[in-house]
Parts: structure tokens; C-alpha cells; sequence
């Protein structure tokens, strides 16, 4: 349950609590990183506030923000870390996230069919067919986005290495498709309950990591 919906937390104390975090995260940010990650912590920020306060009534744009919300983490952590961003990955997270933000909702909608005053107001203004196309688009669209990285480099000069980043693909397709048998049956409403609980996931996600690793590694 959301603390603040369920009044658990006095709103008071949220919209204090917020104001503070907000004038230190990007301070703290710049800091202790470097300014590039301070702008993408305000974005998020605005992101975020933005949502809270118009976009979240708004179809489909709901569905984008909160996924940006996502990227943008994604590229702050980047920033922090100095670590470059490729356009692939940047392409594979943003779809990877719309991915699990229109499970989530194709989930709640089909669980909470006929309790509209116990969900989000805007939910039931999506179908499930609705729901359930955009989060088949969001798939395919992170699958082709990853093979693209993959196929991208080449083989060096002088050797024909194992080809670890292609081979990748295979746990990461698997991981896609293990995480959509919970989707098509509308149980991806606690993402964070299937990415740490479901033992084939986890498998397919070290699987990955090895490979992924072994292609870093350039062995």
C-alpha cells in the first residue's frame, strides 16, 4: 500500500519531507558526483513533480513518464559512475521500462476489475487489450533494441573470440519471455516480487551476467 494514499503518512509531513529531499538530493549530487549527475537528479525531480501534479491524468503520457523515470535513474547512475551510455542501452532500458510499467498496470486493471474506486482513477480508462498491446510492443521493442547492441561490434582483427555479447542474447530473450508468462497472466502487479523471488529468472539473469561479464572481460 502507498503510505501516503493509505494514510499511513500524515500528507504534511510528505509534502515537508519532499521539499527537503528535493533541495538536497541535487546538492548532495553535485557534491559527491559531478554536475552532469546533479541535472539528471533535478530532471528526475521535475519529472516527478510534474507527474504528481498534472501528468498522471493523462493518457499514455502516464505510461511514458513513469518509464522515463526509470531512464532518467539510469542515466544518473551512469553520470555518477563516469561510466559512458550507449544509444542501445539507452533504446533497451527506455523500452524495457515501459515494458514493466504497462505489465504493472495491464495487472492491476485485470485484478481490480469492478473495484474502480479502489485503484487509480485513470486505470480504468485503459482496456486490457490496450494495456496488454503496449506491453507486447514495449517487449519486442527492448528484444530488437538489445540484438541490435549485440550485433553491433565486431570481431577484432587478428582473432575470432568467443562471441560472449551475442551469446547473451539468449538468457536476456529467455528472461523477457519468463517475465511475460507472469504479464499475459495479469501477475506483474509487484515487479520487484518476480525479479527477486522467481528462481527461472533468476537463473536466465546470471546467466546473463557470466556471459555479459566474459564479454567486457574480452576472453
Amino acid at each position: 500500500r502507498r503510505p501516503v494514499a493509505s494514510g499511513q503518512v500524515p500528507v504534511a509531513v510528505a509534502y515537508g519531507t519532499g521539499a527537503v529531499l528535493a533541495v538536497l538530493a541535487p546538492a548532495a549530487a553535485a557534491l559527491l558526483c559531478n554536475a552532469a549527475t546533479a541535472a539528471a537528479v533535478g530532471g528526475y525531480l521535475v519529472l516527478q513533480l510534474a507527474y504528481c501534479m498534472a501528468l498522471k491524468q493523462v493518457l499514455v503520457v502516464d505510461l511514458a513518464v513513469v518509464a522515463s523515470g526509470f531512464l532518467v535513474r539510469a542515466v544518473a547512475g551512469g553520470f555518477a559512475a563516469g561510466v559512458p551510455l550507449s544509444r542501445w542501452f539507452l533504446v533497451t532500458a527506455g523500452f524495457g521500462a515501459l515494458f514493466m510499467v504497462s505489465a504493472k498496470r495491464y495487472s492491476e486493471l485485470v485484478a481490480l476489475a469492478g473495484l474502480s474506486g479502489e485503484t487509480r482513477p485513470l486505470l480504468t480508462s485503459y482496456t486490457p487489450g490496450y494495456l496488454r498491446f503496449v506491453w507486447q510492443l514495449a517487449a519486442g521493442g527492448m528484444v530488437l533494441a538489445y540484438c541490435l547492441w549485440a550485433l553491433e561490434g565486431g570481431t577484432p582483427a587478428g582473432g575470432e573470440p568467443v562471441p560472449w555479447r551475442q551469446l547473451s542474447v539468449v538468457p536476456f530473450l529467455l528472461a523477457v519471455l519468463r517475465y511475460a508468462v507472469f504479464a499475459d497472466r495479469a501477475g506483474a502487479g509487484s515487479p520487484e516480487d518476480i525479479v527477486l523471488r522467481d528462481r527461472p529468472l533468476l537463473c536466465t539473469a546470471l546467466a546473463w551476467t557470466v556471459l555479459y561479464g566474459l564479454a567486457v572481460a574480452g576472453v
